[in-house]
Order: C-alpha cells, then structure tokens, then sequence
C-alpha cells in the first residue's frame, strides 16, 4: 500500500501496492505544494466515466478520510481535490510524524468511497482503523520529537528539512543534522547555535540552471561560500558533490544541511514538487523564469496555468520580508502575480513591460534592459546601473536575448538578498567567460580542425528558438543539428520541437539521437520516427537525417562529420554533463 519506507521496524515492505486499481499513486508530500502549504498525502485516481459516479466517488473520499481521521484520534484534516476530466488528485493533511501512515488512511478511505456508492462489496472499518495504527506505530516511536521540534523551530522562525533517515533544524552553517535516533527533544536543542542562511528558490520552465549558477557567482564574489543545487549536480563553493539532476528536494536538503554553506541557491524543479512538495519551508526569494508548454499532462497538470500553479508553490515558502521575482514579459505570470499575496521584483527586457505593474501587487523593484544597460529600479524609483549588455559574456553580445533574462532574473534576486552591488556587478561582468561557468548552457566549443559546437540544455520548442540568433551568429560553411526528446511529451509538443529546431538552421545534416533511458512508456524507435516523420514532413531530404542509438553515439557521430569552418549545434539532456566534458576536453587539445 506504501510507496516508501519508514524509519525504524519495516511496517510495509511486503504489502501489495494499493488496495483498488483506480488508484494510481499515493505519495506523502513532506513541504509546502500544490495542494497546501501544510504535510499530508496525496492519492491519484482513476475516474469513472460517467460523470455523477466520479463525483459521488470524490465526496465520498473527503467525508470517510475525514472519519478515518476522526476514529484514529488524528486532528481535523485539511481535504483538498483537484480534478482533472477522468483523474483527481486527492490531499489530506497529517501530523508530519504520521506521514506514511497518512498514506495508508488515504487509500483505505478511497476503498470506504468505493463500497459507499456499490463498487466494492464491503469494507472492514475495524481491519481499516487497526492497520492505519500499525503503520502509524513505529513512524511516530521514531519521528518522536519531530512534533515539537517543528513547533519550537517555527517559532523562532528557523528551517527544518527532513527525510526517511535524518531531521536537521537550522540551514548551512547555522544547521545541525541528526539520525530519527537521536534527535534531541526541543529543551536540548542548542538553539543559540543554530540560525539560517539566505536561501533562494529558483523554478520555471527555461533558464533555472543558468540563473541559479549566476546568483550564486554573486554570492561568491560578494564574499560567501555559496551552495547550489540544480539539474547538473550539487556544488558547495567550487566544489561538485555530486553530479546528475538534484533539483529535487534531495539536492535541496544537501545544500541546506552542509556546513560548509553561507548562502543557498536551490533550482526546484516541477517534478519534486508535485511527487513530494517543497524541502524548505523558509526562503528570502523565489524565481520564477518564465511558463511554457512542457511535461504538461503528467500529474494531471494538462495547462500552463495549471503548470504555473505548480511552480507558485515557491511563494509558500517565503518569510515574510521575502519576495518573488517574476518575468514581466510572460503573461501568465504576470496574471499569477496577484494571486500570489507576495512582494514581487519583476525582471524585463522591455522597460515598458514593468512601467504598469498589475493591480493589487507589491512592487520591490524591477531590472531591465535600457539602451544597452542591465539597470536596477528600486520601488523608490532609484536607478542603478549593473552591466552593459555587450559586457555580459553570456549575452553573446545581445545575440542571446533570453540568456539577458536570465541574467536580469539573478541581478533581480541578488538585490532583493542585498547582496552588495559591486558583487552583482562583478560576477554579471565574468560569469561565463571561462566555459567552465556554465557547462552545457549555450556553451561554445573550438574542437580540433576548426569546427565550432554550440552545447545547450535546450529541450522543448521555446527553449530550442533561443538558440537561432546565437546560431546565426556563429555562421557556418556547413551546419548539422542533434534532435532528440524524452517519451513524457506528447507527439505534437514533439513535432513543436523538430519545428523550432529547423527554423534555427536551415541544417545540412540532423542526427536524431534514440534515449533508451528516456522512453517513458513509448516503444522502442517511436520517437525517433515521429521526428524523422516531422522532418520529412518539413522538407528535410532523408539522405540528410541519420539515427544514433543514444546521445553520446549521436554526439560523436557529429563530431566525425564535422570539418573545417562547420558548426555543430548541439541540444543535450540524457548524458548532458559527461558529453559537455568531453567536448570541453577536446576544445582544450585543440
């Protein structure tokens, strides 16, 4: 029934999954989320078709998982359903020692909905009670202080992250760290030891990694030992800790518990969201780059507002002398903003985009772009210059327009976290100068023989139309394209993609690269036939298109046809960090 462990006596390990086959997930959400800014666990059901069974379905849910609820001694939960055409996603709140246990209340509330409306034959309240208990037993025997640990921490206004192994209360070099074992009650905590570190979030559909990496070099040339955490790895100062996508709220959770850390920097991503909430309750600022149409239909979010929902979670978790930092120029933030009930400091290309803010927000601030100039506005109307555009290494000049957001984003975060001006100044001025700032994001590399290659983490159709002008710039005597994409898109946002890949060219060759990794459910060669198909359908010769069984054998295949003056453009994600190494190694003995 469970879907993870629980500290201490292993209560579930050998159970089925879940007791009804309309439910298809049941998680516990550990953060603030979609749902709610208090714990809890979520189900994912299967509806029925006809419209009036769903409904009765649904409200019975709510009113036996109250009851559960109530027979177990529990407080009053929180019950929110979200529903989708035939799937609901359905929250109850718990005591955050009961999680687990939560998760089991929730699914036999579902098997008490379907025998109230005559899906299922019956169900045993008594068998129900006693094995919510059970599960219930060793979770709070081992998470027993986490009750009023949580409640003192709160009231000094302190973090606490935990997981299945360990609780830490404070963050960075104000945290300390414990086993469920030996977490000491909140009378023997060293509270005068233990503060917080400045902590941003940074989430939206393009541009996460770059904006964290640069907030960070501004905390770093301001003086602090930064700790970061994103779709590339873990980073503590100059030091990878790990490498893969942590932009979860385990990469969180290492960052705010090393001791080393005196400002964090967390990308957080949908995905952490929606499957277990926010790590941290605490943070000074949120960012949110931009909104666009990407993994929309999993977890029933089928709608960018839906998607943008998702990622104003970030807002929950602001103290109250935070503020988000939104793009003015999107505008479906721009109609989130006022809903979010926080300050918010825009960032825009356009001057104008910021000059009518929407009514009932708070404004902080605003960075823009003014005749060449990255400026900071203060809700004074106070104007400092940051950096000229053409100083920015990543701006390419003014030929990257969305890797000027990003950087105005950062500036826009860093002055809300009062990191000092000449810091922010300074690191917009370098960061991106030595490839190694930004491994993978419109990265240029000189291989051997005079062939350039243009790395990007460019993976859905606005991410992909960003690298036109940066590949109009290059130039090329000839030009070869890799496409890809992972099974979890559907066909027409993948046909978007091939779209917007071929009107950054014309190519004279494109490799679509196989992600066996990546398949999500699709069957072998179905992707890269739905590209090749989208391809042929643009005109593209098939003698021009070729097929590489992965990333990695699409990339050197390029790397063997390239030749003098030719330009490879080349969008990774499957084995993005190894394969930007290895380019990055041959531009180095070239």
């Amino acid at each position: 029934m469970g879907t993870a462990g629980v500290p201490g006596p292993a209560a579930t390990d050998a159970l089925p999954e879940f007791p009804s086959p309309r439910i298809a997930d049941s998680r516990r959400l550990m953060g603030p989320h979609l749902h709610a800014a208090v714990e809890g666990a979520v189900l994912d059901v299967v509806l029925p078709a006809d419209a009036a069974q769903a409904a009765a379905l649904l409200d019975a849910w709510c009113a036996r998982v109250r009851e559960l609820s109530a027979r177990l001694g529990w407080p009053e939960p929180e019950v929110v359903v979200r529903r989708q055409a035939h799937e609901a996603s359905c929250f109850a709140s718990a005591p955050a020692d009961r999680l687990m246990a939560a998760t089991e209340r929730g699914e036999l509330a579902w098997t008490w909905a379907e025998a109230d409306v005559g899906e299922r034959a019956e169900f045993d309240l008594v068998a129900a009670v006693a094995r919510v208990r059970a599960v219930a037993e060793p979770e709070v025997a081992a998470r027993r202080h986490l009750p009023a640990v949580l409640a003192e921490a709160a009231r000094r206004g302190l973090t606490v992250t935990y997981d299945d192994d360990s609780c830490a209360v404070g963050s960075g070099d104000g945290a300390r760290t414990y086993a469920w074992a030996d977490l000491p009650a909140p009378a023997d905590l060293p509270w005068a030891a233990l503060h917080d570190v400045p902590v941003a979030l940074v989430t939206g559909s393009n541009g996460k990694t770059t904006t964290v990496r640069l907030l960070a070099a501004m905390w770093r040339a301001a003086g602090r030992v930064p700790g970061w955490c994103s779709t590339t790895g873990v980073q503590i100062g100059e030091h990878v800790i790990t490498e893969g996508d942590w932009s979860g709220p385990a990469g969180a959770r290492a960052v705010l518990r090393d001791p080393r850390v005196q400002a964090a920097v967390l990308e957080t991503a949908r995905g952490g969201i929606l499957r277990r909430g926010l790590a941290t309750r605490r943070a000074d600022v949120a960012v949110i780059t931009n909104l666009q149409a990407d993994h929309l239909g999993e977890y029933g979010i089928a709608t960018v507002e839906a998607l943008g929902a998702v990622k104003a979670v970030t807002a929950r978790a602001l103290v109250p002398r935070g503020a988000l930092v939104l793009n003015a120029e999107d505008p479906a933030l721009v109609a989130l903003a006022p809903t979010l009930g926080a300050p918010v400091a825009w960032f825009a290309l356009d001057p104008a985009a910021v000059a009518a803010p929407p009514a009932g927000v708070t404004a902080r601030g605003a960075c823009v772009v003014r005749d060449g100039v990255v400026e900071w506005r203060d809700a004074e109307g106070g104007v400092t210059p940051l950096a000229l555009v053409a100083d920015v290494p990543i701006a390419f000049g003014g030929a990257a327009p969305h890797m000027v957001a990003n950087a105005c984003a950062a500036a826009a975060a860093a002055m809300v976290l009062g990191i000092p001006v000449a810091a922010v100044r300074a690191a917009l001025r370098a960061f991106g100068a030595n490839a190694g700032d930004n491994p993978g994001r419109l990265t240029v590399h000189r291989l051997p023989g005079g062939v350039t290659a243009l790395v990007d983490y460019a993976h859905n159709p606005a991410g992909v139309a960003t690298l036109g002008p940066v590949v109009a710039r290059l130039g090329g005597a000839r030009k070869l394209i890799v496409l890809g994409q992972a099974g979890n898109r559907d066909d027409e946002a993948v046909r978007g993609l091939v779209r917007a890949a071929w009107a950054t060219g014309p190519y004279d060759r494109v490799i679509i690269k196989d992600l066996p990794m990546h398949r999500k459910g699709r069957r072998p060669g179905e992707m890269t036939a739905l590209i090749a198909d989208e391809l042929a359908r643009l005109g593209v010769p098939a003698a021009a298109v070729q097929v590489s069984p992965s990333e990695r054998a699409a990339v050197e295949a390029a790397v063997a046809w390239g030749a003098p003056g030719d330009l490879l453009v080349l969008p990774l994600h499957a084995q993005a960090t190894e394969l930007s190494a290895w380019l990055a190694g041959l531009a180095g003995a070239s």
